[in-house]
């Protein structure tokens, strides 16, 4: 008789690791010959195990690997997504970004949080039990993507190619808590226009640099008016990431003594599903037409960023009551034995991911679930040895529940 939590407590954890290590030993930017690489041999690995898996093209010469692992019938499918691509390395690493090391703690490499890990935990889940003799009474489909960083654009193709399942696992880092919502994302930018005077009649000035002072702080508060929960209110949020004041649009900064009469900033928004980004622009005119009111003369400006038919990850949500969710959440308490930390966790839940397209353009429930997070986008980025076994363990239980075992 199998027994799938025997079969989760006993993996082969140097296997496991090292199929890890082997994936970080790519360097799969985005848009780059590594990343078509890495598809590739995906393909190659899920082909040796037994899978139906193959390349799906996607816009721009690229890639997706996806594999098939064919069940006997009468079970519900599920399907596990992550993308390849990943971050360029940044300054301040003291171990090699491509080196795969493991050591007695953690595996380390760019990529490995967002979100190598992810992947080859479905993938060293699914080889675990083809080396039990387990068969799946339903269809488990690894989709391993590119051009996640571009808005979800292997997602997008996959589900639009007809990649569908009953319910879905997303691997992003959430440090092995089950998030089920979070945001959709905005670029703006504001303009403000005052009025120049020398630094000795300031006082007959209205200055910009000023009013972006004052207005930074309220936009970093905001919450959108349309929030219709707690939880939604939860992932609401805007962000000034550049700030330009000088004399003019064209930032004339060598008269230093006179009052700075423009200033351009630019940011990003959060909202969440049933918001708009409608509302959430006119709720930051609002702030602005405020700013107006206390600073007599000064001109404000908004508008947002158009990406020219490019995709954005749309906000995502299910519920807790998910069959997909609960799947999760008991296979976590069998390998921990507590309770999964479940809901609109942040900061995951101000991520953009591609469960987005899963669920608004594939029409499917599912959660996003994987190891790593706590040290994503950092030098030495790195994923705790422990939380990638785990999740390893947690998505063999959930393939096991969702489309049964013969």
């Amino acid at each position: 008789m199998i027994d799938p939590l025997d079969i989760a407590r006993n993996i082969d954890e140097s296997a496991c690791l090292e199929t890890l290590s082997e994936m970080l030993r790519f360097n799969s930017y985005s848009e780059t010959p590594g990343e078509r690489a890495l598809a590739e041999r995906m393909a190659e690995i899920m082909r040796g195990i037994g899978l139906e898996a193959d390349l799906h093209p996607v816009d721009g010469g690229r890639v997706n690997a996806i594999g098939v692992w064919r069940g006997t019938g009468g079970g519900e499918s599920l399907l596990f997504n992550g993308h390849l691509d990943t971050n360029p390395v940044t300054e301040g690493w003291s171990v090699d970004p491509w080196g795969g090391l493991v050591d007695e703690d953690f595996i380390y490499g760019i990529g490995v949080s967002n979100m190598k890990a992810g992947d080859a935990a479905s993938l060293c889940a699914v080889r675990s039990l083809i080396e039990r003799g387990v068969r799946p009474r339903g269809d488990v489909i690894l989709t391993y993507v590119v051009g996640e960083l571009q808005g979800g654009v292997g997602t997008l193709s996959a589900v639009r190619q007809g990649i569908r399942a009953d319910y879905f696992i997303n691997s992003e880092p959430t440090d092995l808590q089950a998030l089920t919502m979070h945001a959709a994302a905005f670029v703006f930018h504001i303009e403000l226009e005052g009025i120049t005077r020398h630094m000795s009649k300031r006082e007959e000035a209205v200055d910009a640099i000023q009013a972006a002072c004052r207005l930074i702080p309220r936009l970093s508060s905001l919450k959108f008016s349309d929030a219709p929960s707690d939880e939604h209110r939860l992932i609401n949020r805007v962000h000034v990431g550049t700030i330009r004041g000088a004399l003019s649009r064209e930032f004339h900064e060598w008269r230093a003594p006179q009052v700075a009469d423009f200033a351009r900033l630019s940011g990003s928004g959060r909202y969440g599903p049933g918001q708009t980004e409608e509302q959430a622009v006119q709720d930051i005119r609002a702030v602005l037409e405020r700013l107006e009111d206390e600073m007599p003369g000064l001109k404000t400006k908004i508008w947002t960023e158009t990406r020219d038919g490019k995709p954005t990850m749309p906000a995502f949500e299910v519920s807790k009551d998910s069959r997909i969710v609960q799947s999760v959440n008991a296979a976590y308490f069998a390998i921990r034995g507590k309770s999964q930390p479940t809901g609109t966790i942040v900061p995951p839940g101000f991520y953009g991911t591609d469960a987005g397209h899963l669920h608004v353009e594939g029409r499917m429930q599912g959660v996003v679930c994987g190891p790593g997070g706590r040290y994503n986008t950092m030098p030495d980025e790195r994923v705790d040895r422990v939380d990638y076994l785990d999740m390893v363990r947690i998505y063999l239980l959930a393939i096991c529940d969702i489309c049964g075992v013969d």
